[in-house]
């Protein structure tokens, strides 16, 4: 998604998506939930108006022949009277009803309702700078520190004086704040459920830590209800470390990562014990949880932020960190031993740009130097959470690490540093930043695979109350006749020059319609899940051929903007696709790229580096145009 944060200070207070703005995101520091009740619903698009751009959007991925049948299929659909008339109707009375028409219905499809493993699958990973530590000391108080930050973060949740955020003169919806703190994903048996441990009289006041694979409540708060300092959170994990020195422990957490109707089987199983079940809740309803990882092996400078991405998206395996995790956890800070330091966070409670916000507020705040006293007052050991293995959770814990291990085989991450410009080249040539991406993308999947594909790229709807996100659908006419046009020796320069300029407008017109509430994807969803509450069957516009096309994203892409130079990562979203997330700094532009490596056709190496080519092209092609005018 498209977030680029700025702060302005101003006196007053303030309160509680994955990603997009051609606009910067400005922080106003207000009253919150006066904004949050005046913030508008999100509308219901014309239906019209969505059937004719769904169409315009298959143009460059489909046959004349399927496109014609598929007209045919959308006629029917539209005649007057006709089911999408009715479903329309349905969808707007369900909008006039509701607080947000969408937000259940996307937590379950995109996220409860899915049996995938959420690491790899959904969890996105973040990657911070390398720290300069090498050692149990210098980890524990970098732990320390980060604690203490997030703590910092949690006081402005608490109070209510979280700044409300801004785009082009809009405040945004700030309920996905107050929503990754203290809560944890459940598995069922056929959908999962996420809870908020922090709505109610009493509110958790410890987080979980977790080292060698086992698991301890800390208390993070004095009894005057005061966080701890730094110094006194650096006892506490010193104790932990030393009380989990055993590296022969049942990998409990490694559950979390499997299947989810197998997690959901074990993990009723699990909580049959009594003392299981207590383990598990101190987990699930703490604030969150810090996992303090082993050295993983090391490797060459150049594959280091490969490792770390892949670190933060699994752990490694179960021979490494991968059982040094509760996935379910919605927030995992990350602080392994050798310096590699980040987050995986559970995708169904937020986006992407409410998470780079408290990991930026964490880094600033890393970097003051303490001011509070520490009290003399001796704090009590950390509680040590016991589990009772039984041989059928044994048997379940086995059965976790080796599909855990297969899929560590089986996802290739790529981060590509690219240091040759920023955000600023884009911005000096007028153009969007993230459409100028957007496009380098277009034509290094183009030049790869001598076809464009569907891609999917995330926009913010934060603008309305309850807003999650809606897709770009990034492929359109335009991109593909530039890069058609920018390899092809007949065409001029200033012609390749006008047709990306031509693209870069579409795409922007495209972001505009979809962070306004007037996207494609959302809409069409609606419908279908409309259909499926309210006929007997679906209708064929939702059977055809061109629709399942149009939605198998291969270039599955998010734009995660952050002050602190980190990136974020996720797997792809279909099996012969790719997970590209960027963070476009000033004069460099963070990137990572997975693919799956079962798959023959996709490699995440040769795309990254297609891409890092196209990106210099594209400053070539611009550049030698401006010597010309």
């Amino acid at each position: 998604m498209l977030c680029v944060l700025t702060r302005t200070t101003r006196t007053g207070l303030v309160k509680p998506c994955r990603r997009l703005s051609p606009l910067p995101v400005v922080q106003i520091s207000e009253r919150p939930l006066v904004h949050q009740e005046s913030l508008p619903k999100l509308p219901v698009p014309p239906l019209k108006q969505t059937c004719a751009r769904y169409l315009a959007s298959l143009e460059p991925l489909i046959s004349e022949e399927e496109m014609t049948h598929t007209r045919e299929l959308m006629d029917d659909f539209l005649r007057p009277g006709g089911v999408g008339e009715r479903l329309q109707k349905s969808l707007e009375r369900r909008a006039r009803k509701t607080d947000n028409w969408l937000s259940d219905w996307w937590m379950q499809s995109a996220y409860l309702d899915s049996r995938m493993p959420v690491a790899m699958y959904t969890s996105p990973g973040v990657v911070l700078p390398k720290m300069h530590f090498q050692d149990r000391q210098g980890q524990i108080r970098f732990a320390s520190k980060l604690i203490a930050g997030v703590l910092d973060f949690k006081s402005m949740i608490d109070s209510e004086t979280l700044p409300v955020e801004y785009l082009g003169g809009k405040p945004l919806c700030m309920d996905q704040y107050y929503q990754v703190l203290t809560s944890c994903r459940i598995p069922g048996p056929k959908r999962d459920t996420v809870v908020n441990y922090a709505i109610g009289k009493t509110p958790p006041s410890h987080i979980t830590v977790v080292h060698n694979f086992q698991f301890f409540v800390l208390d993070v708060y004095n009894s005057d209800g005061s966080p701890l300092t730094v110094d006194q959170i650096y006892v506490q994990l010193e104790k932990i470390w030393n009380s989990s020195l055993q590296t022969n422990k049942e990998p409990v957490g490694i559950l979390t990562s499997n299947h989810r109707n197998t997690w959901g089987k074990a993990y009723n199983n699990l909580i049959k014990d009594k003392t299981n079940k207590e383990s598990v809740r101190a987990i699930q309803k703490s604030i969150f949880t810090v996992c303090l990882d082993a050295p993983m092996p090391r490797v060459s400078d150049e594959m280091y932020h490969n490792k770390v991405a892949a670190q933060m998206l699994h752990g490694g395996g179960s021979r490494w960190n991968s059982g040094n995790r509760w996935f379910d956890k919605t927030l995992q800070f990350i602080v392994g031993e050798d310096g590699s330091c980040g987050l995986t966070y559970e995708h169904a409670p937020a986006e992407g740009p409410p998470i780079v916000f408290l990991v930026d507020h964490v880094v600033d705040y890393m970097k003051r130097s303490e001011t509070v006293r520490t009290p003399m007052i001796p704090l009590p050991m950390p509680q040590k959470l016991r589990f009772n293995i039984t041989p059928e959770i044994k048997k379940d814990i086995e059965k976790a690490k080796q599909n855990m291990n297969i899929m560590v085989h089986e996802l290739d991450v790529r981060v590509l540093n690219f240091t040759n410009y920023g955000r600023k080249f884009p911005k000096s040539h007028k153009m969007s930043p993230d459409a100028f991406i957007q496009m380098a993308l277009q034509l290094a999947y183009y030049r790869m695979y001598q076809t464009c594909c569907p891609t999917y790229e995330s926009a913010s709807l934060r603008m309305f109350r309850l807003g999650r996100t809606e897709a770009i659908r990034s492929t359109t006419t335009e991109s593909l006749q530039f890069t058609k046009a920018m390899d092809d020796p007949s065409k001029h320069n200033s012609e390749k020059a006008a047709l990306l300029e031509k693209a870069i407008k579409v795409h922007r017109e495209h972001t505009h319609m979809a962070i306004h509430g007037q996207g494609i994807e959302r809409h069409m969803l609606g419908l279908k899940m409309m259909a499926i509450e309210d006929l007997t069957s679906l209708p064929e516009i939702f059977m055809d051929t061109s629709f399942a096309v149009s939605t198998h994203f291969n270039l599955y892409t998010s734009q995660v903007g952050s002050k602190t130079d980190c990136v974020m990562c996720f797997g792809p979203m279909v099996p012969d696709g790719y997970g590209i997330c960027y963070n476009p700094m000033d004069d460099h532009i963070n990137f990572a790229v997975t693919a799956f490596n079962s798959c023959e056709e996709t490699n995440a190496t040769k795309l990254s580096q297609f891409l890092e080519d196209s990106l210099l092209d594209m400053k070539t092609l611009l550049e030698q145009v401006s010597k010309t005018q």
